[in-house]
């Protein structure tokens, strides 16, 4: 069916530039979080989903992604000469991803709970959604500082505002990414498309989730493995 995602992007060209020394010579995705690689961790949460495709964007020490993931299955979008941030980045790997509304997920973030596309794919309205992420409620983030990204309101309809955090996970809409002038760019210019149309959606996760995007995050996520498999 085309009004649902078979294809997930998993962003992995970033800098990095939070976790400071450790990747100086290593991408972030490749950092090691209870003995893998953060990438597999988000692989593995896809392969559970079922799904069939994965396209993976590599930018900053793109070589060693290249090399680690050769073999896996996972289809590369190699971002060259600069990198194209989120929006940029996914509008560019549309013909590897396939038509119809795709997931994207963050290559520097852990769960402990269910499987968090899988959540999505069972909450997914086409009729009535552009985009559905996933956020967490403050008290289950692991590691994020600040107020919170959306609000949920009547229907699951998202808003902006301090309450919710976006946890990197979401399905959406494609389509009016070609109408974007920039070649690098945020999703966010895409949800606020989406939010002017009152068609951008969020769920709340169950379970646990921890920000890997800085060095202190590594050790909360292990710990919070730790305490899901007692």
């Amino acid at each position: 069916m085309r009004d649902h995602p078979h294809s997930v992007m998993i962003f992995a060209a970033g800098f990095g530039t939070r976790m400071g020394a450790l990747t100086a010579e290593q991408p972030k995705p490749l950092l090691p979080v209870a003995g893998r690689p953060l990438i597999d961790h988000a692989i593995s949460l896809a392969r559970d989903a079922g799904i069939g495709r994965i396209v993976a964007n590599l930018h900053y020490r793109a070589e060693m992604l290249r090399e680690h993931l050769a073999g896996s299955g996972v289809i590369l979008s190699e971002e060259t000469p600069e990198i194209l941030e989120t929006g940029g980045g996914l509008r560019a790997a549309l013909p590897l991803l396939g038509p119809g509304p795709v997931f994207t997920m963050n290559s520097d973030a852990v769960w402990s709970g269910p499987n968090p596309l899988r959540l999505l794919a069972e909450a997914w309205e086409p009729a009535r959604m552009d985009a559905l992420l996933l956020c967490v409620e403050k008290d289950r983030a692991l590691g994020h500082q600040g107020k919170g990204d959306f609000v949920i309101g009547e229907a699951g309809r998202a808003t902006r505002g301090p309450g919710v955090v976006f946890s990197g996970v979401q399905i959406l809409r494609t389509d009016a990414l070609a109408d974007i002038p920039q070649n690098a760019f945020s999703l966010n210019l895409l949800w606020d498309r989406m939010l002017t149309d009152g068609r951008l959606h969020a769920l709340a996760y169950p379970g646990r989730w921890c920000d890997v995007g800085h060095p202190e995050g590594i050790t909360l996520a292990e710990t919070m493995l730790e305490a899901s498999d007692v």
